[in-house]
């Protein structure tokens, strides 16, 4: 194939999964977003008032950036490992590996549908945060670069997930095992320097926080920690996940059986 023809391909892939998920919104797209929606009411009406204010901000402002990255977190693991789960299921990883594809073009039309499907989800509940909260927006570029990193880190280790999972219910526990309780303890309902300090330093183990902490920044302007180390630790471990994901696809490892 020349490199016309290599990009088209590229590009069929990544059409392929995009669309993947906006032909089943109602399965895929509105659930998180009714959700949300959901959080913002028990928060905004019933939880918030008793609570008080948290770092400075109403405690609807507080969280709602945070289940904001939940929400994209999720969703970007949620596309490419469901993807890849299904197709070797259902038998189909056959045709993907039998295209003169390499790894590395598929690893990029993966992560780059990830990306999209984590991020539209994040702008659909920001939209509806609007009827709840008026949100801040101070550093864009802070919100943009941490929805970005942490969607592709996501999107890698959902591809990790997909690759090494057999059956549905393997993959099921990286979500209730993994996903689910880091998601829970990063910060997102509270801030860390309201826990113990024995809490605060375990906190700083969980990767998820950083995520958390410094897309939070990008709305406020605080954070628990310094944005630019949480940006270092994301982009390091999306660097580590993502080798470790082209070195799964190069060997065909579970994907060639």
């Amino acid at each position: 194939m020349n490199v016309r023809e290599q990009w088209i391909a590229f590009v069929t892939i990544l059409v392929k999964e995009i669309r993947r998920f906006t032909r089943i919104w109602p399965q895929t797209l509105l659930p998180p977003a009714i959700t949300i929606a959901l959080y913002f009411v028990i928060f905004g009406t019933l939880i918030g008032p008793r609570i008080g204010r948290m770092a400075g901000f109403s405690y609807i402002e507080f969280v709602v950036p945070g289940l904001i990255m939940m929400s994209l977190l999720q969703n970007s693991f949620s596309n490419s490992s469901s993807s890849l789960i299904q197709a070797k299921i259902m038998g189909n990883i056959v045709f993907l590996l039998l295209t003169p594809l390499s790894y590395l073009q598929l690893f990029f039309a993966f992560l780059i549908a990830a990306i999209v499907r984590g991020m539209f989800v994040g702008v659909c509940i920001y939209l509806i945060a609007m009827f709840y909260v008026d949100l801040p927006v101070e550093h864009p570029w802070f919100v943009f670069i941490f929805a970005f990193c942490g969607g592709g880190l996501m999107g890698a280790f959902g591809m990790i997930a997909g690759i090494w999972a057999t059956r549905f219910d393997q993959m099921a526990a990286f979500g209730n095992f993994v996903i689910m309780p880091l998601s829970m303890l990063s910060g997102v309902f509270y801030s860390i320097h309201s826990l113990p300090q024995v809490w605060q330093n375990i906190s700083h183990f969980n990767p998820f926080f950083y995520m958390i902490d410094g897309f939070r920044y990008g709305f406020f302007g605080q954070s628990d920690t310094s944005p630019y180390l949480s940006l270092l630790i994301v982009v390091s471990f999306f660097i580590i996940l993502s080798f470790i994901t082209i070195r799964m696809l190069k060997s065909g490892y579970k994907l060639r059986n």
